[in-house]
């Protein structure tokens, strides 16, 4: 499958995506804040690769003028259902469809891995006022806590992926260089197992090897973690982490 294809896939579960993915910790966007040098409070932004809203709505929810950019028509028909008074339009971060320095942010969460940095970083630059901030923000399963070592360990083997590959796909999953400022923020929620498991169907390796596959994985680690959680609330564990720099 190539990259296209994955990020293609999502389309078809937009409400599945919508539904059981996380959010960001408050903590994360206080980060965006002192930065940036600035509030989100009246701040004109662009989240780029907006997906079904989830940033876009903490934003918002902060004062944020927000306008949304996304590619795919499944998400943002469901970006729509979500947020109808937040404009949203068709484009990628590639090739941004919004005018010259006309932002105070340009975000990205969870999405800046679709991208080509030797066009988005210019494309994000362009569309910034001078000041602005470029923000990317990206949620990964904290793996010291044991039982998540262990499903991304059962993940990895079930999908034949090796630790270089993945070492490489962290990587890309974030912006790099000496401009760019990094935080971190550890946080967590409790979901039932059936929220954990959807969360977990939602990513684009499961949506694109098929339902038959990918149920025969998701009850294997339904019958573990009914064992490992009785009363049926998973704590998911996450460490969410904020790449940003200045124009």
């Amino acid at each position: 499958m190539t990259a296209a294809s994955h990020a293609r896939s999502f389309d078809t579960a937009a409400a599945l995506y919508a539904a059981n993915r996380p959010s960001y910790p408050p903590a994360l966007l206080d980060a965006v804040e002192e930065l940036s040098g600035r509030p989100l409070a009246g701040a004109r932004t662009a989240d780029v690769g907006a997906g079904t809203g989830l940033l876009t709505a903490l934003l918002a929810a902060r004062g944020a003028r927000v306008v949304a950019v996304e590619p795919g028509g499944g998400m943002a028909a469901e970006f729509r259902r979500a947020l109808p008074g937040v404009p949203v339009v068709r484009g990628d971060g590639d090739r941004l469809p919004l005018a010259s320095g006309r932002f105070d942010l340009v975000t990205y969460a969870t999405a800046w891995h679709w991208t080509d940095p030797g066009r988005s970083v210019p494309e994000a630059l362009r569309v910034l006022r001078p000041g602005g901030a470029l923000a990317v923000l990206r949620n990964d399963s904290d793996e010291s806590v044991g039982w998540i070592a262990g499903q991304a360990a059962r993940v990895r083997r079930f999908f034949g992926v090796g630790q270089e590959a993945v070492e490489a796909a962290r990587a890309r999953s974030l912006p790099s260089g000496p401009g760019f400022t990094r935080r971190q923020v550890r946080w967590s929620r409790r979901v039932p197992l059936e929220t954990h498991l959807a969360n977990l169907a939602s990513h684009s390796d499961f949506l694109v090897i098929g339902k038959e596959a990918a149920d025969a994985f998701l009850t294997g680690e339904r019958d573990r973690l009914d064992a490992l959680f009785p009363g049926g609330t998973v704590e998911e564990a996450y460490i969410a982490t904020l790449c940003l720099t200045l124009r």
